[in-house]
């Protein structure tokens, strides 16, 4: 497999747990929060119009365009992607920007104007299996272009 179909298929499975993940949310979280770990962790249904932090609220257009320029980029740039741990990186971004805008496009009744759901609450914050990818994604790219440095 290449560096560039690892990417797809890592973004797919991303984007399809993550919308799996948050339709079980919505059916099963309804009636209130499950708590895991008092204290520290708990699945809570939230619904966010922003940006990671609900930075941006009700500004659902222009954070989907900025997915769909992240998608794009990822798209353009798989082909430099030499090492599988940077197809791997690029693929979970991927895969975060397409679930969250999935959310956008499908949970609203506006262009682009639905809420992202969130539902992992780790005290601190709440999230998602996509907002988790995007993070661990950016964390290795770092990481990548260090070694790489090295």
């Amino acid at each position: 497999m290449s560096n560039r179909q690892l990417a797809i298929v890592v973004g797919i499975v991303v984007a399809a747990a993550d919308q799996l993940s948050k339709a079980w949310a919505v059916n099963a979280l309804t009636d209130g929060p499950i708590v895991v770990i008092p204290g520290v962790l708990q699945f809570r249904i939230t619904f966010n119009t922003g940006a990671s932090f609900s930075i941006l609220s009700n500004q659902g257009p222009i954070l989907a365009v900025v997915a769909i320029g992240v998608i794009i980029t990822i798209m353009v740039v798989l082909g430099d992607a030499s090492r599988r741990i940077e197809a791997v990186a690029l693929g979970l971004v991927l895969g975060g920007s397409l679930g969250n805008l999935l959310d956008r496009v499908f949970r609203g009744d506006g262009w682009f104007n639905g809420a992202v759901v969130d539902f992992i609450d780790v005290g601190v914050f709440t999230n998602n299996i996509a907002d988790i990818a995007l993070f661990v994604g950016v964390g290795l790219l770092l990481f990548a272009a260090f070694i790489h440095r090295s």
